[in-house]
């Protein structure tokens, strides 16, 4: 099982985690939340991690 951690100090709200994976992230409030704080198998959770500008994202 992974934990999906967004950092909400860190994130600037840009939507890259949610446009990258939609099944796992979502905008609210201006910054990124996951849909679920840990999922049984990754799909594009790694690539939206990845594709944070500012490393907000944590995915263990």
């Amino acid at each position: 099982m992974a934990k999906i951690i967004v950092d909400q100090n860190k994130c600037i709200g840009c939507g890259a985690c949610a446009a990258t994976c939609p099944k796992a992230f979502e905008m609210k409030d201006g910054k990124a939340r996951p849909k679920k704080a840990s999922v049984d198998k990754l799909t594009c959770e790694k690539a939206a991690e990845a594709g944070c500008p500012v490393g907000a994202i944590s995915v263990k």
